[in-house]
C-alpha cells in the first residue's frame, strides 16, 4: 500500500500571489495513495522540512511530493530531509509550481488549474517509485587546467598550494595568455608583466605543477573523478632539455618575414622564436611554415650556431595520457575579427588599430619599443579618437549583443597613459555609455576627464575615412544633438571579446554547455557560478564571460576551491537514476551506444536465459558512474531493452495519464 504526503509550499508571495494554494492541497488530498496534504509559507525552511520529517515518521509516508519552486534549487533540500527521516532519498518528487505556473501566468485560475495538474503527475510517478542506492567510484588526486592564462595559472597554483599534482596545457608556447600582452592595468596603472611573471616563474617552479605548453587536449573520456585525458604535445623542433635559451639561434635566422603574433602583427618575427622575452619556458619553438630547412631542406642555420645542440629537425608530436579527478577550463578569449565593420577603415589605414595592437604599440617590448608612433609613417600622432563598442552590444548580426565589460576601463587607462606621456596628444573618446561597476573604477574614469583632459563625446562613429595623411572621423554628439566631423591622425578601436575560438572543441569533448555566445554555462548563474552542469569540469576566467583581471583571479580561486574539495574525498557518490539495460530484450543494435553523449554504454558477449534457453548474446551495458541519466539511449533503443531509473517508461507515461484525465 502506498502511502503519499504531499506538501505545497507558498514561497511567500512568488507561488501564493498566483496560485490558490488551499485548492492545490484539496485536489493532492483526493489523489489515490495520498494520506497527507498541508501546505506552509517556506517548505525549504528549517520549519518546513521538519514539517516533512514529521509527517513521514507519524504517518509512515512511503513517498512525498513537494509542490515548490525547481528541482534544480532544492530536489537535494528536501531528498536530505526525507533521508533523515528514514525515507529512501529517490522516494520524493518535485511538482514545479513557480517557475512552471506562478511565474508564467498571469490568470490565477489557469495557474491553479496547471499547479493542480502538474502535482497529480507528481503523485503518479511517485506511485511507481522504487528505492535506489548510490554507488560509489574512485578520485583520481590530480588536476587538469585547460589554458596557460592568469586564470589557469592562478588556478594551477592555488590547487598545488593544496597539496595535489596539477598540470597546465597551453596551446602557445608559452604560458601567460593575454595579459602577458598587456603594458598596463587598470585601475592601477601597474605593469602587467611585474604581476604576472612571478606567478608564471611561481608555477613552473611548483613542484606540484606540470606545464605542457605548445601542447592541446586531443581526447577525453571518462567522469568526474578519473578522466582519461590524451594530451598533444606538438613537436617544438627544439630538445627542451638541452635547450639554454640564450637566443643566438633567433639572432642568425635568415628567415625573418613570419608576421608576430605576440605583438599582433604589427611587426615580423624569425622563424624560429621565443613569443616574448619573459617567456616560460625559455625555450624557442621553429615555425615549420615559414622554416626555410623545413620548406626546402637547406639552411640548417640555427642547428649549426646552436652550442647546446638543441635543434632537433626530427622531433615528432609526443600524445601524453594521464588520469585526471577534475578538469578545469580556463581558455580565455579573443577579440572579434573586424571585417564585417568596414565603415571603421581598419582594413584601409594602418593608423587604425585595435586596442590589443595599442598595447602592444605602448609596450617597451613592443614593435615600436614603446614609443606611440602611426604604423603608416611612425610619426608620433598629435591627435587620437578612441571608439568604444566596436562590435559590442550590437543589434545586427555582425557582432556580439553583450557588453565586452573591460573596454571603458582600458580606455579610459589608455587615454590617461598617452596624455600622461604625450602632453601635446589631444585625445577623443566617442562612447555610448560609460560603464564603471569595479572598486575604485568610476574614480578612474574621472580622473582621465578631470585630471588628464581627455574629451568624452556620448555619441557613435559612422565612417572613418583614409584622408591623406589624416583620418577623418564623422561622428555625432547626443548630448549638443549635432553632427561631429574632425580630422585625427590615429583611431583606436575598442573591439568587443569573446571565447578562444577553441572553445567549442573543448567543450564538446568534455560535454559541457555553452551559451549562444560560445561562452560556457555555469551549473547555476547565483549558486555554482564555476561548476559545469558536467560533473568535475570547473570554469575559470573569460571563457565564462566577459570579467577584468581581478575578477578573473577571483573566479579562479573560486574554481581552485571546489577542485581542492573534489580530490579530497576518496571516493565519490554516483547519481543511481542511470540508464539500465534489459538484457533479454536488448538485440545488441548498438542504437544506444552511438547516441551516447558521455559514452557511458559498450557491449559485451553474456549468457542469457531466456524462457529456458540459454545462449550468449551481445548485449549493452551500462557505466553507472559514466551515465548522466539523459535517457537519450532510451528514445533510441529500438526493442524497449533500454530504461532510466527513476525515471522509467512506466513512470512517464504515469504521469501523462494524469495529465490527461
Amino acid at each position: 500500500m502506498h502511502r503519499i504526503g504531499v506538501f505545497v509550499c507558498h514561497c511567500g508571495t512568488n507561488i501564493a500571489a498566483t496560485v490558490d494554494i488551499d485548492r492545490v492541497v484539496a485536489a493532492a488530498a483526493k489523489e489515490p495513495g495520498v494520506v497527507h496534504a498541508e501546505d506552509y509559507q517556506y517548505m525549504c525552511s528549517e520549519a518546513g522540512q521538519l514539517k516533512v520529517r514529521e509527517a513521514i515518521k507519524e504517518k509512515q509516508l512511503t513517498g512525498i511530493v513537494v509542490c515548490s519552486c525547481s528541482p534544480r534549487m532544492h530536489e537535494n533540500t528536501f531528498r536530505q530531509a526525507a533521508q533523515r527521516a528514514g525515507l529512501n532519498p529517490y522516494m520524493v518528487e518535485i511538482a514545479n509550481i513557480r517557475e512552471h505556473c506562478s511565474w508564467i501566468h498571469k490568470d490565477r485560475e489557469e495557474a491553479t488549474e496547471k499547479a493542480i495538474i502538474l502535482a497529480r503527475a507528481a503523485i503518479a510517478k511517485v506511485m511507481l517509485n522504487a528505492p535506489l542506492t548510490a554507488g560509489t567510484s574512485r578520485v583520481v588526486k590530480r588536476a587538469l587546467v585547460i589554458g596557460g592564462g592568469i586564470a589557469g595559472i592562478q588556478t594551477a597554483l592555488d590547487i598545488a598550494e593544496a597539496g595535489y599534482k596539477v598540470d597546465i596545457v597551453e596551446k602557445t608556447p608559452s604560458i601567460g595568455g593575454r595579459m602577458s600582452q598587456l603594458d598596463k592595468t587598470f585601475p592601477t596603472l601597474d605593469c602587467s608583466a611585474c604581476i604576472l611573471t612571478p606567478k608564471m616563474v611561481e608555477a613552473a617552479a611548483h613542484e606540484n605543477i606540470t606545464i605542457y605548453t605548445y601542447s592541446e587536449v586531443e581526447k577525453v573520456t571518462g567522469f568526474v573523478g578519473d578522466f582519461h585525458v590524451e594530451i598533444r604535445k606538438k613537436a617544438r623542433s627544439v630538445d627542451m632539455s638541452k635547450c639554454t635559451g640564450c637566443g643566438v639561434c633567433q639572432e642568425k635566422c635568415p628567415s625573418k618575414k613570419a608576421p608576430n603574433e605576440f605583438n599582433r602583427g604589427l611587426d615580423k618575427r624569425s622563424a624560429i622564436y621565443t613569443p616574448f622575452a619573459q617567456a616560460i619556458p625559455n625555450v624557442p619553438v621553429i615555425d615549420r611554415e615559414h622554416c626555410i630547412k623545413f620548406k626546402t631542406g637547406k639552411c640548417g642555420v640555427c642547428a649549426k650556431v646552436c652550442q647546446a645542440g638543441a635543434i632537433d629537425y626530427e622531433q615528432k608530436d609526443e600524445i601524453i595520457t594521464e588520469n585526471y579527478g577534475a578538469i578545469v577550463v580556463a581558455t580565455g578569449f579573443d577579440t572579434i575579427k573586424l571585417d564585417k565593420y568596414d565603415e571603421y577603415a581598419y582594413s584601409q589605414s594602418p593608423d587604425v588599430i585595435t586596442s590589443l595592437e595599442l598595447e602592444r604599440i605602448m609596450n617597451a617590448a613592443g614593435p615600436t619599443k614603446g614609443h606611440l608612433e602611426r604604423m603608416s609613417d611612425h610619426r608620433a600622432p598629435k591627435s587620437m579618437v578612441f571608439i568604444q563598442c566596436v562590435g559590442s552590444r550590437c543589434a545586427d548580426n555582425r557582432g556580439k549583443s553583450y557588453c565586452s565589460k573591460i573596454c571603458c576601463m582600458y580606455t579610459a587607462k589608455h587615454a590617461m597613459l598617452i596624455r600622461d606621456k604625450y602632453p601635446d596628444v589631444d585625445v577623443t573618446v566617442f562612447y555610448i555609455d560609460v560603464r564603471t561597476p569595479g572598486k575604485n573604477f568610476d574614480e578612474f574614469y574621472r580622473r582621465a576627464v578631470e585630471e588628464y583632459g581627455v574629451h568624452y563625446i556620448k555619441g557613435q562613429v559612422g565612417k572613418v575615412a583614409p584622408q591623406g595623411d589624416k583620418l577623418l572621423v564623422q561622428g555625432v554628439d547626443l548630448l549638443d544633438n549635432k553632427r561631429i566631423l574632425m580630422e585625427t591622425d590615429m583611431v583606436v578601436l575598442a573591439t568587443a571579446i569573446e571565447p578562444n575560438p577553441d572553445v567549442r572543441k573543448i567543450a564538446t569533448m568534455l560535454t559541457a554547455s555553452i551559451d549562444t555566445n560560445n561562452f560556457l554555462t555555469e551549473s547555476h548563474a547565483k549558486l555554482r557560478p564555476v561548476e559545469s552542469p558536467t560533473a568535475g569540469i570547473f570554469l575559470s576566467g573569460v571563457c565564462q564571460g566577459p570579467k577584468d583581471i581581478p575578477e578573473t583571479v577571483a573566479q579562479a580561486g573560486a574554481a581552485a576551491v571546489k577542485v581542492v574539495g573534489l580530490l579530497a574525498k576518496d571516493h565519490l557518490v554516483t547519481n543511481p537514476c542511470v540508464a539500465k539495460s534489459d538484457t533479454l530484450l536488448c538485440n545488441g543494435c548498438s542504437s544506444c551506444e552511438k547516441v551516447c553523449p558521455y559514452g557511458a554504454i559498450s557491449y559485451e558477449e553474456q549468457e542469457v536465459n531466456d524462457h529456458g534457453i540459454r545462449e550468449t548474446r551481445r548485449v549493452a551495458v551500462v557505466n553507472s558512474a559514466l551515465c548522466q541519466g539523459c535517457g537519450a539511449c532510451t528514445v533510441a533503443c529500438p526493442s524497449g531493452a533500454m530504461d532510466l531509473q527513476g525515471f522509467s517508461n512506466r513512470q512517464i507515461l504515469a504521469e501523462v495519464d494524469a495529465i490527461c484525465r
